[in-house]
């Protein structure tokens, strides 16, 4: 049996009470651009997809894992464009623009990057599916790009840098779509 856990996190979560935050998410007039990513183990086996496609107020970002190990994982958009194995520290820190802190339980959060955790059941199928208001897919592939990451804990979704949770099991460069 396929278990698909899908959470979406409003634009009213992550940007406060933004005036316009009923419109993230929705198709934009014209045919939008995407990116996506294959995530790889730090063996090299393909382990998942990611999508992120431009959407009104920021981006949709849609991903898919199959073999990773049952539990929550943290999942974050990181900086960098890289996946160098088997730690992935290439990939760099969280994608922050704006300068925040991590989690989106801290007052001074969240990095545009952290994502809600990925709930992956005993026979390793999870789905993810999320806005995050005001990103954008230029700012995705800028010159050193950047990469989703699966993490092998629980982001606890406050501390700083990384909510704490744990190394890096998977990751996944960005492309234009």
């Amino acid at each position: 049996m396929r278990h698909i856990m899908t959470a979406t996190i409003t634009a009213f979560a992550l940007a406060g009470c933004a005036g316009a935050a009923h419109d993230v998410g929705k198709p934009l007039a014209t045919p939008s651009r995407s990116a996506t990513a294959t995530l790889h183990d730090a063996h090299g086996a393909v382990v998942g997809h990611a999508t992120a496609q431009e959407v009104q107020g920021g981006l949709r970002l849609m991903l898919d894992v199959d073999g990773l190990p049952a539990g929550d994982h943290g999942a974050h958009i990181h900086a960098i464009g890289r996946c160098d194995p088997p730690d992935f520290a290439s990939a760099g820190g969280h994608w922050n623009p704006l300068g925040a802190q991590h989690g989106t339980l801290n007052p001074a959060g969240p990095h545009m990057g952290d994502l809600p955790n990925l709930a992956v059941p005993p026979n390793g199928h999870a789905s993810l599916a999320v806005n995050i208001p005001g990103a954008a897919l230029d700012g995705l592939l800028d010159a050193d790009g950047s990469a989703i990451v699966i993490h092998a804990g629980r982001d606890d979704m406050m501390s700083d840098p990384a909510g704490s949770s744990g190394s890096r099991i998977a990751c996944g460069v960005f492309a234009a779509g």
